[in-house]
């Protein structure tokens, strides 16, 4: 006889606790096998494909491609183990061969590892409180009966939910609430809002931060405080169209979440927490080029700005080590890196992401081009791991390539310094005492004044112009 086992979204790791489905990659009937992808989903930092710890049927799926589940919802259910009759479970044997593992790969998982995660079950912590069976949830709108098994948690679908589907009588909860996560209940605490008038969108009455965040703006748009926020407000959406005296029929309300909410957030902490500095300089990048256009004559692997750019930053930062920092707010101390691991700021589709080169300053030119043609393309892709996401000690930013000459960039939390790159253009320049058309080029640099002073900063940008200007200069440090 064939068991049926749901398998739930697991634990994505690096903290993060909710993802995406952009597309289911089996359908209801189909015969999978021991780690085979069966969803792809985003998540807040990479494009991942969930491998399924079980071999069998698929006999249902959880969730439409565009919603947002989280960690611990389910995926899907599979019947697993030779069918009674022979039928379409028997023909998962191929993925089953193998002695002990083919009678139960449903109960161990594979234990193989996929970007920072397993197909063996989540741990037991990670388990969410259900409600008491006393306090059931009210009816769920009409449009939802018909799925509902399927969490609706995508953020189209919260905007257009009845606010009266998503409160409940003062006292309805008499035990702990069910929230996804302590920063959801946080979140809610500092802003006086009573989540026992709440029932959450997710799965078995969860409350997501979006529940919160919605009753939160419900309240704003009435004038009242957060305790009061569990009734409905004013509001516009595409369900239910603009409320009499709210804003325009035109306005437009985009979700921030994935990617480009992780990046809201991690800018706005970043503005709250260090105290940022910028300072620039012109610099001519003529003899740069030209050490480029000879290094690339010469044959082998073409050698890219950037890369040239990273390495005279990675000498910069070996004679100023204050930059390759990050301060450590709690212990009140200054975290000095020996190790450079240089992020840069890839703009892709679905938003902006900081892929991260591990030991940049044991990295030759070539090296480092190879590693930013690399990590480029799996940004591009959807591809980058959480792994080549996070870690970085010091980040360029090479706005250039949008055409502009300056800007102050914002740190990226928790390092202690950037370096921006504007556009390489013709431009007037004294050179040699006469005026002449060079190739200049202009940096600037944003600091974490805490780590250190005007004079130590001047000093890191001062180098690298020189490096740009007399890229011989370099060759005393390598």
């Amino acid at each position: 006889m064939a068991q049926v086992l749901e398998f739930k979204l697991p634990d994505l790791g690096e903290g993060l606790t909710e993802a995406e489905i952009v597309r289911w990659l089996v359908e209801v009937g189909d015969v999978v096998a021991v780690d085979q992808p069966v969803v792809e989903v985003e998540t807040a930092k990479a494009m991942v494909d969930v491998p399924c710890p079980y071999s069998g049927v698929v006999t249902a799926r959880f969730g439409a491609e565009g919603t947002e589940l989280p960690v611990g919802a389910p995926l899907l259910t599979v019947a697993v183990g030779e069918p009674a009759d022979g039928g379409p479970a028997a023909a998962a044997g191929p993925a089953e061969s193998g002695g002990a593992r083919g009678r139960t790969p449903a109960t161990e998982g594979s234990g193989n590892v996929l970007v920072g995660y397993g197909t063996a079950e989540a741990p037991a912590r990670r388990r969410r409180v259900r409600p008491p069976q006393a306090a059931p949830a009210p009816p769920a709108p009409p449009a939802a009966s018909a799925a509902p098994a399927a969490p609706a948690t995508n953020g189209q679908v919260r905007t257009a939910e009845p606010a009266a589907a998503r409160t409940r009588a003062p006292g309805a909860v008499d035990g702990p609430v069910p929230v996804i996560s302590p920063l959801v209940r946080r979140l809610a605490r500092q802003n006086g809002l009573d989540l026992r008038e709440m029932t959450g969108s997710g799965p078995d009455g969860l409350i997501l931060r979006a529940d919160v965040e919605y009753a939160l703006r419900a309240a704003a748009a009435q004038g009242r405080p957060g305790a009061a926020a569990g009734e409905p407000g004013p509001r516009t959406d595409r369900a239910s169209g603009p409320a009499p005296g709210a804003e325009s029929p035109g306005v437009t309300r985009v979700p921030l979440k994935g990617i480009r909410g992780t990046v809201a957030d991690k800018l706005s902490r970043s503005r709250a927490e260090i105290p940022d500095a910028t300072c620039w300089v012109d610099a001519d990048a003529t003899e740069l080029m030209r050490t480029r256009a000879a290094m690339n004559a010469a044959g082998g692997p073409k050698v890219s700005v950037i890369a040239l750019l990273a390495r005279i930053c990675t000498a910069a930062l070996a004679r100023f080590p204050e930059l390759n920092s990050s301060v450590n707010t709690g212990a009140r101390e200054i975290v000095r890196y020996a190790d450079v691991h240089l992020g840069f700021a890839a703009q892709t589709d679905r938003g902006l992401v900081v892929p991260v080169v591990r030991d940049a300053h044991t990295r030759d030119a070539e090296s480092l081009t190879a590693e930013f043609a690399r990590l480029t393309g799996a940004a591009r892709s959807g591809t980058l791991t959480p792994a080549e996401l996070t870690g970085g000690t010091f980040t360029l930013n090479n706005y250039g390539v949008f055409g502009v000459d300056g800007s102050t960039p914002i740190i990226n939390h928790p390092e202690a310094a950037m370096l921006g790159i504007g556009r390489i253009v013709p431009r007037p320049w004294v050179h040699e005492g006469e005026l002449a058309v060079r190739q200049v080029v202009q940096l600037s640099l944003t600091f974490d004044h805490r780590v250190c002073d005007g004079g130590t900063a001047g000093g890191f940008l001062r180098y690298v112009a020189d490096c740009v200007e007399q890229p011989a200069v370099l060759l005393r440090t390598l």
